[in-house]
């Protein structure tokens, strides 16, 4: 179920993040993200608390990512980490470059 449910948020062409509402660091990180001029329906946040299963959802984002932890990005297939790893890449401005080579910015 849990490895389904991931499975099935992930796309090639969309920035999905895993997050936990009450976390800190996803308001962060999706305080970042809704600053930027994405395309309708190519960003989605998706909260693990509001299934019955997010301990096993971490558990498999552990086997994905090497990481349980929230939030956690995906640039496409492409997991770049959690909030920290964001921030970085907003900092030396690849963020933009890679959201635009992904095709999902305005």
């Amino acid at each position: 179920m849990a490895q389904e449910f991931v499975n099935s948020k992930i796309h090639p062409g969309k920035v999905v993040v895993f997050i936990k509402p009450t976390c800190p660091y996803c308001k962060k990180t999706q305080n970042i993200l809704n600053h930027l001029p994405f395309k309708p329906g190519l960003l989605e946040f998706v909260d693990i608390t509001a299934t019955p299963d997010t301990s096993a959802i971490q558990d498999y984002l552990q086997q994905l990512t090497g990481a349980r932890t929230v939030p956690r990005v995906f640039l496409g297939n492409d997991c770049i980490g959690g909030c920290s790893d964001l921030e970085s890449l907003q900092q030396n401005g690849e963020l933009q470059k890679r959201l635009a080579d992904l095709g999902v910015l305005q």
